[in-house]
């Protein structure tokens, strides 16, 4: 049996078209989830959000995989952004935005496994962020969505005609804008990182 991959198993939500906008109906998924405050660039409170998640997303696929279970490829790293004021998101400060960062999860994988894992972390190597993980599943529904290849701080344009599309197509936006990261930005010159841009509509 080949790897559970979600980018292929998942293809129209993880592998949109960059040149053109499209409507997608995303399902209910689980997720760890972390949220925090600050820029992504600066902040030690993001840096050790993501330390916990990969740590235990991979100890989760790890450990499943010496016990027998199913084999999968750990889901791309995921975020959720948005300010207090929605309105003035673009111009506010990076310090002041709020993000939840989260990462997939098979459905295979249960709260039992993810409890125990935490604990096990806990004992060995204490990330405060441990603490505010947690396991839930997202309903994020109808959204629109589009891939942007280049630097992260680029997407301003992008994003700004993501929204005159969903007018266009009747819809409103809802919910938290949301990143999908295909690229690595240590190992990915910034002109080519991948990033699917997805707003829920409503």
């Amino acid at each position: 049996m080949p790897d559970l991959d979600f980018k292929k198993q998942y293809k129209d939500l993880y592998a949109p078209s960059a040149k053109q906008f499209v409507i997608v109906e995303v399902p209910t998924f689980q997720f760890l989830m972390i949220d925090g405050q600050g820029d992504p660039n600066t902040s030690k409170e993001y840096q050790a959000a993501l330390e916990a998640l990969y740590n235990v997303s991979y100890t989760l696929k790890f450990t499943l995989k010496k016990e027998g279970g199913p084999i999968y490829k750990v889901p791309p790293l995921e975020g959720l952004w948005w300010a207090e004021d929605l309105a003035n998101f673009a111009d506010l400060p990076k310090s002041a935005w709020l993000w939840t960062m989260m990462i997939a999860q098979p459905d295979f994988i249960k709260a039992g496994q993810f409890k125990r894992t935490i604990a096990e972390f806990l004992k060995k190597k204490p990330n405060p962020a441990l603490h505010k993980l947690r396991f839930e599943k997202f309903a994020e529904g109808k959204a629109a969505q589009i891939m942007h290849v280049g630097p992260y701080s680029a997407e301003g344009p992008t994003i700004a005609k993501m929204h005159i599309f969903i007018k266009e197509q009747g819809y409103k936006p809802r919910g938290k804008h949301h990143e999908i990261y295909l690229g690595d930005p240590r190992r990915t010159a910034p002109a080519k990182l991948r990033t699917v841009l997805r707003q829920p509509v409503g």
